[in-house]
């Protein structure tokens, strides 16, 4: 490449202006030997332009995929369903929308030529990291065993960027980044992770129901606890287990169970021995989901000083059920 047709370039600037002049210099004279101000000059702005799009020489390679890895992080931080290696893999594959072939590609396929060997290996361990630690905190709150998860977010921080340089070298402009970030995904997604380590491997809430058939219409297709497993016996004997999603138990002296009420209720639908809490995504709609089924609202939704949004209903079998949506860090 050469520096033909910069002269008299406009002072309005793009990313895309200064990465491509970016990447003709690293062609031309090495990436170490490049300065900002030799690239700012190529592409006919001013320094102060080239920090409105970037921080560093290095930025120039990897601020598309940073945005992307930014997008992800938040999403893996606002999920509250799936908080599974399938969760993780659909919020991975959504990072090649619209990705298309950039500098980035460019210096992975060219990176003798451009000096940059050792720049994208270290700065890909950069980027390895913050998926490492998205993921494992998005499968640690899904009450994974912290060991494991950083395991596993280890073998998706690897597989995104496997993909991506096997992307570039296979023909980043005629080929499709999803396709490899899903073969990688697959093999990220085989590194099993267990739940967080204890001698109890599963709570189960044992409920007598004599209004049985109502009572399992509403958990099951109302609250939207899926069927897991089911047993019939001598005599009518009926039994169904329900999946709850992530089971705790949480324990409260009575001065707490108090100021609960008073939060949840204003004092006037006590806690009774055990009340079970739901997480749902949107109390108030979940609410009145409930209650049109034939729930009794004890409590309507407000939101608690631990930064959740609550409500109190009575349902089918006698349960005081909380239903509860998280709403994340306090700002």
């Amino acid at each position: 490449m050469t520096s033909s047709g910069r002269v008299g370039r406009p002072k309005a600037s793009s990313r895309e202006m200064l990465a491509e002049a970016a990447c003709e210099l690293f062609l031309e004279q090495g990436f170490e030997a490049t300065s900002i101000v030799d690239i700012t000059s190529r592409a006919g702005v001013s320094r102060s332009s080239f920090f409105n799009y970037f921080s560093s020489k290095s930025d120039i390679l990897w601020a598309g995929l940073d945005d992307r890895i930014g997008a992800f992080e938040r999403r893996l931080a606002d999920e509250r369903g799936d908080r599974t290696a399938v969760g993780v893999r659909t919020h991975v594959l959504a990072m090649a929308e619209d990705f298309a072939p950039d500098s980035l590609a460019l210096g992975i396929v060219n990176a003798a030529a451009m000096g940059l060997t050792a720049e994208l290996e270290r700065e890909a361990s950069v980027r390895r990291s913050r998926i490492l630690r998205a993921v494992t905190e998005h499968l640690v709150r899904g009450g994974a065993d912290r060991l494991h998860a950083e395991v596993a977010g280890a073998a998706w921080g690897g597989a995104v960027l496997a993909a991506i340089e096997a992307w570039a070298h296979d023909g980043a402009g005629v080929t499709s980044l999803e396709r490899f970030l899903a073969r990688a995904a697959d093999a990220a997604a085989s590194v099993t992770v267990p739940p967080a380590g204890g001698a109890v491997h599963q709570l189960r809430v044992v409920v007598r129901a004599p209004d049985f058939e109502d009572a399992l219409a509403f958990y099951r297709d109302v609250v939207g606890m899926p069927q897991s497993e089911a047993y019939e016996a001598d005599g009518g004997a009926r039994v169904v287990i329900l999946d709850a999603g992530r089971a705790t138990l949480e324990l409260s002296n009575p001065a707490q169970v108090d100021f609960i009420d008073r939060v949840e209720t204003d004092g006037d639908a006590p806690s009774e021995r055990i009340r079970l809490a739901l997480e749902v995504d949107d109390t108030a709609a979940a609410a009145r989901r409930l209650t049109g089924a034939g729930a009794q609202l004890e409590a309507s939704a407000r939101e608690t000083p631990w930064h959740s949004i609550n409500a109190r209903l009575r349902g089918p079998a006698g349960l005081q059920l909380t239903l509860f949506q998280e709403l994340g860090p306090a700002d």
